[in-house]
């Protein structure tokens, strides 16, 4: 398919036939922040964040209805927007907490006011029992626990009811932010236990269905594939209750769809919505938008070095010189985006990340580098995109397509459906080319390194193994960031994979809602997901 029938298609798509699909409850809901009406194109699978198998999209049920010791704060956007701020550490269940002199435990003290939605105490006995199965369940979780160096049961301590301690193998500076993500959620071990089996001693059958927390929602029903429904914790004490009653999420699988249901005001809210619809909500003034840029996170085009001739340097920075990087940014991300391209210098003047590379679009210096590698001639090749995300990757395939045909290379698109791409890009790493997105949920540049740049880790999909940044990328990791070494390295790390470039950066994307005029509070988070405790309907 070429980019022009693509735009034709698109334009094309009627929205008429889903209209009917749901009542005009928004409209029906009187009196402010009673309830509210959320569409999403994501489906979830799961109330239980560390059973194997939960999706992504199932991320922001733990987000509302569970509590974890500490969370990041809140900023203000220049914008107006709001986005969490990930330099804020602020207490949630715990009270308070303290490092040791040698910064290798941490402990905390249990806000006495929380409570289970049974009414039963928080207690340090049941952070324990939920970080041990964190670390022992396996997939995700553990890994995500493992990047804040908690990995052993033994590490977690009760010293008491209300006190309760992590023992650390080396001081981390990624330990205390770790808790802060959805992963560490305090569970209501008492109920858990009670539904554990000799086969299922982490009662992960029971906690699928049935959430056991102390969070500001309760799942009041979940109809899977159609929706579900947050009820406020009328008890919830340890914080202001969130100001909406009743938070009702409609699963809507077309983002036409949805964004018909929103223009009727037969919804309130609209999450992650593709950059086309931004770019006509604001020019038309009938909608708020509110988003920020991803912290952490590229959109990129990676180039798999196991296959030729991917492996060879000079062929990648030549591509890396064809890529039409503003019609990218302007006609696949509507401008919504960060530019990741066009740096002045080669070499970082600061360890800002991301940060812009040394490429920009130059058609002459691309065939020079293609021919210098043995390529006069270009050659031909795939480039595979994830069907799932296609709202970018589809119109930005169709456009590195188009400027990979000036130096010779002739590509065939490759659409991979959603459910599949994850093991074909990160699992089995087998795709030559692919367009490809990763944000590190910690925002330090090292840890997005750790994922995407190391040997053998899920999102390096590029297969790229250099020893200089495996030693550089271990030695910074836990590392603080004032240490005198720090900025140098990573400044020594971000030139060297912008010379070899196995991931060419395309540009930052944003995370965007957009809503009626009478919602406000809404905020970008790091995992993408929907935190309704901070929105107001007025």
């Amino acid at each position: 398919m070429e980019r022009r029938d693509f735009m034709r298609i698109a334009g094309a798509a009627s929205i008429l036939p889903f209209l009917r699909y749901l009542p005009t409850e928004a409209n029906a809901a009187t009196g402010s922040n009673g309830v509210l009406v959320v569409v999403s194109g994501n489906n979830i699978n799961s109330l239980d964040l560390h059973r194997k198998g939960t999706n992504r999209p199932s991320y922001q049920v733990t987000v509302n209805i569970y509590d974890r010791l500490v969370k990041f704060g809140v900023k203000t956007l220049p914008d107006g927007s709001y986005a969490y701020d990930s330099t804020k550490i602020e207490p949630e269940i715990a009270q308070s907490w303290e490092f040791s002199d040698d910064k290798k435990s941490i402990t905390f003290k249990i806000n006495p006011k929380a409570k289970f939605w049974d009414g039963t105490p928080v207690t340090a006995h049941d952070v324990k029992w939920s970080f041990d199965r964190a670390v022992t369940l396996g997939g995700f979780p553990t890994v995500q626990m493992k990047a804040g160096s908690m990995s052993d049961p033994k590490q977690f301590v009760a010293v008491d009811d209300i006190t309760f301690r992590i023992d650390l193998p080396f001081p981390s500076k990624l330990t205390l932010p770790d808790l802060a993500v959805p992963i560490p959620f305090i569970i209501n071990s008492k109920v858990a236990k009670a539904h554990a089996s000799a086969n299922d001693p982490w009662a992960t059958e029971y906690l699928h269905k049935t959430p056991a927390g102390s969070g500001p929602y309760k799942i009041l029903r979940w109809d899977p594939g159609q929706q579900f429904v947050y009820q406020r914790n009328e008890d919830y004490a340890i914080a202001q209750k969130p100001a909406i009653k009743r938070v009702i999420v409609r699963e809507v699988p077309s983002a036409s769809t949805r964004r018909a249901l929103l223009e009727r005001k037969d919804a309130d809210l609209y999450t992650n919505v593709p950059p086309k619809d931004v770019k006509e909500f604001k020019e038309e003034g009938k909608i708020k938008v509110s988003g920020a840029p991803i912290d952490n996170c590229i959109h990129v085009l990676g180039l798999n070095v196991k296959y030729k001739p991917f492996d060879n340097k000079k062929v990648r920075q030549a591509i890396a010189y064809a890529i039409p990087y503003e019609e990218i940014l302007s006609s696949a991300a509507y401008g919504r985006g960060k530019p990741m391209f066009g740096a002045s210098s080669k070499t970082p003047s600061n360890i800002v990340w991301p940060q812009p590379s040394p490429y920009n679009t130059n058609i002459e210096k691309a065939k020079k580098l293609l021919e210098e590698a043995g390529f006069k001639d270009g050659f031909k090749t795939t480039l595979s995109y994830n069907l799932g995300l296609a709202s970018w990757q589809e119109p930005t395939a169709l456009l590195i397509q188009e400027g990979l045909k000036k130096i010779g290379i002739k590509v065939k698109l490759d659409k991979i459906p959603g459910a599949n791409w994850r093991t074909a890009a990160l699992v089995e790493k087998r795709l030559p080319m692919h367009l490809e997105n990763f944000g590190g949920w910690l925002n330090y540049p090292d840890y997005y390194f750790f994922w995407a740049y190391k040997y053998g880790h899920l999102f390096n999909s590029s297969n790229y193994k250099n020893e200089k940044i495996e030693k550089l990328t271990d030695e910074t990791l836990h590392m603080e960031i004032d240490n005198p070494k720090y900025e140098n390295m990573i400044k020594e790390m971000i030139e060297i994979v912008y010379d070899d470039v196995p991931r060419i950066p395309l540009y930052q994307p944003y995370l965007d809602a957009a809503m009626q005029k009478n919602i406000d509070g809404y905020v970008s988070w790091f995992h993408r997901q929907l935190d309704c405790t901070t929105i107001t309907k007025s």
